[in-house]
C-alpha cells in the first residue's frame, strides 16, 4: 500500500510537471507567433517598396546613359528620389526578442516538435544572414550613393515638396507621384556629370539590391511562413 501512495504520488507529479511544460510551451510558442506574424506583415510593406525601388533603378540606370540632365522629366525626379533618397523604407529589420528569450532561457527544450526546432535553427542563421546583408546595402548606400546625392541633387526641389525633419519622404513621395502637380527639378552640375559612370553606379547597387530580395529576403519570408504554420498547428493558435 505505502508502495502505490508513493508511485500515484511520483505520477501525479509527473503529470503535473508534463502540464506545467505544455503549458509553458504554448505560452512561449503563443508569444512567438506574434512576433513573427508581426514581422510578416512588415516584410509585405518593404517588399513592395523594394519592388517600387528596383523600377526607379531600371528606370535611372537607362535615363542617365541617353536623356535629357538638364531639363529633367517629372518621372526622372520622382524616380531619382525612390532610388537615391529613400532607404529604411525598403530595409526589413526582423523582430526577435522572444526568440533570444528562447535561445538564452534554454525555453526551447519545450518545443519537442522536431520539425519546429528545426525551423527555428534556420531562422536564427536566417537572420544573421539578412542582418549581414543589410549592413551591405547600407555600406554601399552611405559610401556610394549620399555623396552622388549631394553631388547632384536638387535640395530646392525637396523643400518645395514638402520634405522636413517631422515627415515621412516616402508617403510625400507617393502623394506626389499620383498627383498632377509639376515640380521642376535641377539635376546639380549636369556639365560635369558622367553617364556611363552613373549608369554603372546604379547597376552595380541594382545587383546588390536584387541579391539581398531574392535571397535572404525571400528565404526569411519562407521560414516565417513555415513557422507561422506549424505553430498555428501544433499549439492551436489562430
Amino acid at each position: 500500500m505505502l508502495f502505490l501512495a508513493v508511485f500515484a504520488g511520483f505520477l501525479a507529479e509527473y503529470q503535473l510537471e508534463h502540464k506545467i511544460e505544455r503549458d509553458r510551451a504554448k505560452e512561449l510558442a503563443a508569444s512567438f507567433y506574434d512576433e513573427l506574424e508581426a514581422d510578416s506583415v512588415i516584410l509585405h510593406t518593404v517588399m513592395n517598396n523594394r519592388n517600387r525601388k528596383n523600377k526607379s533603378l531600371i528606370y535611372l540606370k537607362k535615363y542617365f546613359l541617353d536623356s535629357n540632365m538638364v531639363n529633367c522629366s517629372r518621372d526622372f525626379a520622382i524616380n531619382f528620389c525612390y532610388g537615391f533618397a529613400t532607404y529604411s523604407p525598403s530595409i526589413f529589420e526582423p523582430k526577435d526578442a522572444i526568440l533570444e528569450q528562447l535561445k538564452n532561457s534554454g525555453s526551447l527544450r519545450y518545443f519537442k516538435n522536431s520539425e519546429l526546432q528545426r525551423l527555428i535553427g534556420q531562422l536564427v542563421v536566417t537572420i544573421m544572414s539578412l542582418r549581414s546583408r543589410n549592413e551591405i546595402e547600407l555600406a554601399f548606400s552611405m559610401n556610394r550613393l549620399l555623396p552622388f546625392l549631394i553631388e547632384h541633387n536638387d535640395q530646392k526641389w525637396y523643400d518645395q515638396l514638402g520634405v522636413d525633419g517631422s515627415s515621412f519622404l516616402l508617403d510625400i513621395l507617393k502623394t506626389y507621384e499620383t498627383s498632377g502637380r509639376v515640380i521642376p527639378f535641377e539635376f546639380n552640375k549636369a556639365e560635369n556629370f558622367d553617364r556611363s559612370a552613373a549608369s554603372n553606379l546604379v547597376g552595380v547597387y541594382q545587383i546588390i539590391f536584387k541579391g539581398s530580395q531574392f535571397r535572404q529576403y525571400v528565404d526569411y519570408q519562407k521560414l516565417n511562413h513555415e513557422l507561422l504554420d506549424v505553430l498555428r498547428k501544433e499549439y492551436h493558435l489562430k
